[in-house]
């Protein structure tokens, strides 16, 4: 069983990581109240970092409520991910959701992440002429 335990090695600790990852963003995934960027980062595993602005969550009990389960959704999915560095950003709105619709979110931008580049299931867009 591969170990799904978030040690240090699969964070983004430093200022220069996070901008790697905002100067040569390589994915995007968006929903109303959060964004992912991803950049390869020819290491072994995937890395998370997290922007939570004390603007959009005002309360420290709330950032850390939703790091927690982005942290928790991203443990039991790193394996799944490709080799990138993202970074997840909080929009504000964010503290009104529970639990249950957070974790929800973050799991669909980890599966439509995974999928390859322009092969997203549902998108039926038409192509411009």
């Amino acid at each position: 069983m591969p170990d799904s335990s978030f040690r240090k090695d699969l964070r983004l600790l430093k200022a220069a990581e996070f901008k790697r990852v905002f100067d040569n963003t390589a994915l995007r995934g968006s929903t109303p109240h959060l964004l992912v960027l991803a950049t390869p980062n020819g290491l072994e595993q995937p890395r998370v970092g997290f922007v939570l602005a004390r603007k959009q969550l005002k309360k420290a009990v709330d950032r850390n409520r939703v790091k927690r389960l982005i942290r928790e959704s991203f443990r039991q999915h790193q394996h799944d991910l490709e080799k990138n560095d993202f970074v997840i950003l909080a929009r504000s709105g964010i503290v009104e959701l529970d639990n249950q619709q957070i974790r929800a979110m973050i799991d669909s931008l980890w599966f439509r992440l995974k999928q390859p580049h322009g092969k997203h299931p549902g998108r039926g867009r038409k192509k411009r002429r």
